[in-house]
Order: C-alpha cells, then sequence, then structure tokens
C-alpha cells in the first residue's frame, strides 16, 4: 500500500480586477516545485476570472471561499489589503480579514498604498519588482 503525499496548498487572494494575482499566478506557475497545489480566491467574479485566465488551475469567488481557503493553505499572497478590515476599496469583510491574519499559513503579501498603508522599511519599488520578490519568498518558503 502507498501512502500519498500531501500536496502543499498555495493560494492567491485578490479583488478588484485581478491583475496583480493574474501576475502572481503567471510567476508562480513558472517556478513552482510538482507537489504544490496553486488556487486562487477572488474577492469577486471579475478578480477569480483574472486568475484563472492566467492559468491558475483551481478558483473560487466570496467570502466563504477565503475564509475556508486560508485555513486550508500553507502559503498565502496577495495585497496587504487581504489582511485589512474593509481593504481594498472596501471589499475584504472583517471576518475574512481575521481568517487570513489568523490563518496558520505564512503570509506573503504585497505592499500597496491603495489601503492607505506603507510599510516601513520597504523601497518604493514598481509592481512588477514586488511581485518578483513575493515569488522569490514563496520558493524559499517552500524549500524550508
Amino acid at each position: 500500500m502507498s501512502k500519498q503525499v500531501e500536496s502543499r496548498r498555495i493560494l492567491v487572494l485578490d479583488g478588484q480586477g485581478g491583475g496583480m494575482g493574474a501576475q502572481l499566478t503567471r510567476l508562480l506557475l513558472q517556478e513552482l516545485p510538482q507537489d504544490c497545489e496553486l488556487l486562487c480566491v477572488g474577492t469577486n467574479v471579475l478578480a477569480t476570472s483574472a486568475m484563472l485566465k492566467a492559468g491558475c488551475p483551481k478558483g473560487a469567488t466570496g467570502e466563504n471561499a477565503a475564509i475556508y481557503q486560508a485555513g486550508r493553505a500553507d502559503v498565502i499572497l496577495g495585497p496587504i489589503g487581504i489582511i485589512l478590515a474593509n481593504g481594498i476599496l472596501g471589499e475584504i469583510p472583517a471576518a475574512m480579514a481575521a481568517a487570513i491574519s489568523g490563518s496558520d499559513a505564512v503570509k506573503i503579501l504585497i505592499p500597496s498604498n491603495a489601503c492607505n498603508v506603507y510599510v516601513a522599511g520597504t523601497k518604493d519599488c514598481r509592481l512588477e519588482e514586488y511581485l518578483r520578490s513575493a515569488v522569490e519568498q514563496t520558493l524559499k518558503v517552500l524549500k524550508a
């Protein structure tokens, strides 16, 4: 009898039009080890659709999906607003922010001043640089 190996779940969360999540998905798909399962959750259908079109193999939409998947993920990636109640222009309900921030998953967050949150010590970069850094950090976590 062979023992089935658990795959590691990588969750990409995004809102609005899903552009950041779509870019993260494209970059991650090029690099993820084979024992990783990539899935995406959008706060709305547009965001989910963008990430699925970018190649994410599985996706879901809405608060319940985000709360459920945050509890199952090993790594969560997305804009910093996903851990803030009313983040991403109000798309993040308090329960969703609490579930994501309270998850045991490693969280890799992309700085964004759209939520009026500035992280001291981060340098001002183009979004592409932040996304590449997020993918690099994810790969380091997965190798540890």
